[in-house]
């Protein structure tokens, strides 16, 4: 069965995608096509998140987290909305993904890295720092053990509350809550290592 989720009418209505789990867990595959088709454009937000706006493989990585959604269909328990739970099977495998790439290729793809998700400002300069300090954070996120690093980039790139990430990776608040406090020391450690990122990210005490 294939994750690809095919073009939908617009005139035609589409069922929620949480009205759409249990049949497409059922195997139904209208169903299963038309889950995936809403909240296909989340799952892109999400991988980008990770990887950058214009970075060329995030159509293909936002395919292969919908493929690795259409596995994980059985584990999931509706303690939260299907969306949030299929962004963060994104973003663990937008993580995946670019520590296998890492580890071929030392040099980033500064085009991917200078990347932004969010609405250029008015200010060309404010606005190319928005995009290099977003760039540093996705490499530093890069350097985390993957469970801080999802747990951090759900909070604080996609601005999901906590409980709706403890539903979607399956841990607990207190553990999550562990997760991003160790992220955030990590990477303010880092950065007070490297004078270039202290000045790109205006840091001058890190305690």
């Amino acid at each position: 069965m294939t994750a690809r989720a095919r073009t939908i009418d617009p005139e035609v209505s589409v069922p929620e995608p949480d009205a759409l789990v249990e049949r497409a867990r059922a195997g139904d595959r209208g169903a299963l096509e038309a889950l995936l088709q809403g909240i296909s454009s989340r799952v892109l937000a999400a991988v980008r998140s990770v990887v950058g706006r214009d970075a060329g493989d995030a159509e293909d990585l936002a395919q292969e987290s919908l493929v690795a959604l259409v596995r994980a269909l059985p584990s999931f328990r509706g303690d939260c909305a299907i969306a949030s739970f299929a962004c963060g099977v994104a973003v663990r495998t937008a993580l995946r993904s670019r520590r296998k790439w890492l580890r071929r290729r030392r040099k980033d793809d500064e085009r991917a890295l200078l990347a932004d998700t969010a609405t250029a400002s008015d200010d060309p300069e404010l606005d190319l720092q928005r995009r290099r300090r977003l760039a540093a954070m996705r490499s530093l996120l890069r350097e985390l053990p993957i469970e801080q690093a999802e747990a951090f980039a759900m909070r604080c790139l996609l601005g999901d509350s906590l409980p709706e990430i403890a539903a979607a990776s399956g841990a607990n608040l207190n553990t999550l809550r562990s997760r991003i406090r160790l992220a955030r020391t990590a990477l303010l450690r880092r950065i007070h290592d490297d004078a270039t990122l202290q000045e790109l990210f205006e840091v001058t005490d890190v305690g």
